[in-house]
């Protein structure tokens, strides 16, 4: 759950500005309480960027003032910059809410101002986009040290991109040979034109670029943004062969599986559905029958990581295809560059259908159970603030 007031056309700017400029950032509300408590809670994107980064994990933290951990910080302003502390700690009461603070925060920001933090060599900045023009200071013939910093990391940021992009530019009308005939099959063709092995894992394909493809014809499906097993230890059902043995079918050779669609709302053909629980912030896969049966769950804060992790920075690549002699080929068309997912969006996109999840489980194929958290192409803009197209 994400406990912020929307955003005003100024911050907006200013976030759109960030992520033109490869600043990987997660945001935080400094409310009038947390500003006369000196505390701020720790989000659940806050936590995962905090986690994704090295920065801290709350997770292996004990609660206490003695357990707290402190890192260097740096305030900018549009003219200056103030190094001070970031302090992390979760305390004795309730169940040890994460918290964390930049000390002299008050001097800098009001109650209600956002506050973007990112980090950088070794240090957490925080930059107060309600009261400050990112752009005007970025582009100022004044020499800043927030100047210096965006930049640094702009152009970090810019060079495997364009790397990348070149890559395909080079190749530009050439047709290839899929290495396979499957769905699979580009992707596969296209990881061997870079040097890149098989991607079985869940780290970015290409120096912290991911690599989607899909062919021209399909375009009107939905994109795939990861695939995440469900968080058995907090599930009432413990695999997804258990999944199958209560809500599976027969489909061949009397082989039982499941393979199906689920949403928040309606249950899909099964009455198997999605529930967005902001309380205890989880999704929950839940089956309407003649009660409500609970059958697993994901942590949100792990799917906010993973799609962090995951679509930091993406090549959304559009191919077209053609058969011959029951061989495929394909050349490449049309890239879409997208950069720092909105993940506030993403809980509410899955409450509006526009994330989904496949189950694909106990195929009589004898592929491994997936779950594939899937994106309406309508949602792109949603959950993508901005997007480059390039043309090849």
């Amino acid at each position: 759950m994400i406990n912020m007031r929307p955003f005003t056309a100024f911050e907006q700017k200013n976030l759109k500005f960030l992520v033109n400029h490869n600043v990987k950032f997660t945001q935080v509300e400094i409310t009038p309480t947390g500003l006369g408590k000196g505390i701020l809670d720790s989000t659940a994107p806050m936590r995962a960027y905090f986690l994704e980064n090295g920065i801290h994990n709350y997770e292996e933290q004990l609660q206490g003032q003695e357990y707290k951990q402190i890192k260097t910080a740096c305030i900018l302003t549009d003219t200056t910059q103030f190094i001070t502390k970031a302090s992390f700690y979760r305390p004795n009461t309730k169940k040890g809410d994460p918290r964390m603070w930049i000390y002299g925060f008050g001097s800098y920001t009001i109650g209600n101002d956002i506050h973007v933090l990112f980090w950088h060599d070794g240090c957490l900045y925080s930059i107060n986009i309600t009261r400050i023009d990112i752009e005007k200071c970025y582009n100022s013939a004044i020499i800043t040290p927030m100047q210096e910093v965006l930049k640094a990391i702009n152009e970090e940021g810019n060079s495997a991109s364009k790397e990348l992009l070149r890559r395909f530019q080079s190749v530009k009308g050439q047709w290839f040979e899929s290495e396979v005939t499957a769905d699979t099959g580009i992707g596969r063709t296209i990881e061997s034109f870079l040097g890149i092995s098989m991607n079985s894992d869940k780290t970015p394909d290409y120096k912290g670029i991911e690599l989607k493809s899909h062919r021209e014809k399909r375009s009107a499906k939905k994109n795939v943004l990861f695939t995440q097993t469900p968080d058995w230890d907090i599930s009432v059902l413990k695999s997804g062969r258990e999944i199958v043995d209560k809500y599976g079918y027969i489909k061949e050779d009397e082989f039982k599986t499941y393979q199906n669609t689920v949403q928040c709302a309606p249950p899909n053909s099964h009455m198997l559905f999605l529930n967005v629980n902001h309380l205890d912030e989880r999704l929950e896969l839940k089956a309407k029958k003649q009660k409500i049966e609970d059958i697993a769950a994901w942590r949100l804060v792990k799917l906010h990581q993973r799609l962090q992790t995951k679509h930091r920075e993406t090549f959304w690549i559009e191919v077209e295809n053609e058969l011959s002699d029951g061989k495929e080929f394909f050349r490449y068309k049309q890239i879409e560059h997208t950069k720092n997912p909105n993940v506030g969006q993403f809980d509410v996109l899955l409450e509006q259908n526009i994330i989904t999840v496949d189950l694909l489980l106990c195929r009589p194929s004898g592929h491994g159970d997936t779950y594939s958290f899937k994106i309406k192409k309508k949602g792109m803009p949603l959950l993508f603030p901005e997007s480059v197209i390039h043309n090849i």
